[in-house]
């Protein structure tokens, strides 16, 4: 069996100087444009409470080309200044549905830099990329063939901090699904980066630590320089390529893990993490980011769909770690330095092997009957308990106490 997905497949190019110079050009313009947009729409509701949109901003556009001020936008294609209107739609469109918070304009520092064109502003002809407004091709490190036949319908161009030149084709792509049993509930974790119902534990590399020396020393070389000189610039481009070292390593070590899970298993159950709320925590704010559980999650969420796979995600508020998984008993407090506890039952448990095999039965709850796995606890407004949800063991046959 074989399903028809959209797949982008990033790589790596060398531009020439005046490729550079051209495409820097156009992160600018498209910067510029969709703050000019974000602006004139913001401005348009707080005094009209007026909803303009695409096509409103795109005839404003044509406008700002034609003053003497903005000219300038007339040098770079037209396609990724249009694709750059599109960007504030979709925020607005998630902001309005309560999706997301309202949109920020983009700043010249710290914002991504890149470039969206489509069909219609590059040419792609055997295997060689040229983009809109340029005579060469790019030289493209082809790291991984593009699939057979495939044809890209739209590419972003990017620069990242460290300096360093990416294309992202996007292309019709072909997924063998093929079949797969049995169903695991994995547990997050630091000291082992995922545990599985299984009994595995998957150590965790802690990226961030084996180059914090060399970062630490690169930021405090950073500090000392002079703000504006082109020192600062070389020290800025030094940490960022540290940064973007750790990032890569972490992005590969996840990609390669959640391939396995997903290639071996059919139904695969995590736990939906505050993420956001725990880095608050400033002693554990760096490990939790450097797990990477919130980027986790999303690469599991589409290699699932892409396989055929199902992605169960249980409640935040379970207790997987203090309820027993052989008799359902709940304790009392768990601390985190208590790694392996004995229930009344008399059974022993590993806390972060008890906690995966606890929301897979949850997960599994879910399947059958449709479940909730909220536990039962007080509302703070009726002060009447909630509806009381069925234990997950209960599927399992495990008696509960």
């Amino acid at each position: 069996m074989s399903r028809a997905v959209k797949r982008a497949f990033k790589y790596r190019f060398y531009p020439t100087d005046v490729q550079a110079a051209q495409l820097s050009r156009t992160f600018g313009c498209v910067r510029l444009v969709y703050n000019m947009a974000l602006q004139a729409r913001t401005e348009a509701w707080t005094q009209r409470q007026e909803r303009i949109g695409y096509n409103a901003t795109s005839a404003l556009l044509t406008g700002w080309k034609k003053t003497d001020d903005l000219a300038f936008l007339n040098e770079v294609s037209c396609v990724p200044l249009q694709q750059a209107l599109r960007h504030p739609q979709n925020a607005y469109t998630n902001f309005w549905t309560r999706r997301a918070k309202h949109p920020t304009f983009k700043s010249r520092k710290r914002s991504r830099r890149s470039a969206e064109y489509t069909t219609s502003a590059f040419r792609w002809r055997d295997g060689q990329l040229t983009l809109a407004k340029m005579t060469e091709p790019l030289d493209i490190v082809w790291s991984r063939p593009l699939p057979d036949g495939a044809s890209p319908s739209t590419v972003t161009v990017s620069c990242d901090p460290a300096g360093r030149w990416f294309v992202s084709l996007l292309c019709d792509d072909i997924i063998e699904q093929t079949p797969a049993t049995g169903a695991v509930g994995i547990d997050a974790g630091l000291d082992s980066l995922l545990t599985l119902s299984t009994g595995e534990k998957v150590t965790n590399p802690r990226h961030d630590r084996a180059d914090r020396q060399r970062l630490t020393r690169a930021q405090r070389d950073l500090a000392r320089k002079q703000k504006g000189s082109a020192n600062r610039t070389k020290a800025r481009v030094k940490v960022a390529r540290i940064h973007a070292r750790i990032a890569d390593r972490r992005r590969d070590h996840l990609h390669k893990l959640t391939t396995r899970l997903v290639r071996e298993t059919q139904t695969i159950v995590i736990e939906d993490l505050a993420v956001a709320n725990m880095v608050k925590n400033h002693r554990l704010a760096r490990a939790i980011s450097d797990a990477a559980w919130r980027q986790l999650r999303t690469i599991l969420e589409y290699k699932t769909a892409w396989h055929g796979r199902d992605l169960i995600v249980v409640d935040r508020w379970l207790p997987s770690t203090r309820l027993c998984s052989t008799c359902g008993s709940l304790a009392e407090r768990m601390p985190l330095d208590v790694r392996e506890w004995t229930c009344r039952c008399g059974a022993v448990h590993d806390r972060d092997v008890n906690a995966a095999r606890n929301i897979l039965a949850a997960g599994l709850a879910v399947t059958a009957c449709g479940d909730g796995v909220r536990p039962q606890r007080e509302s703070s407004r009726m002060g009447q308990s909630s509806v009381k949800q069925e234990d997950p063991r209960a599927t399992k046959g495990i008696p509960v106490l």
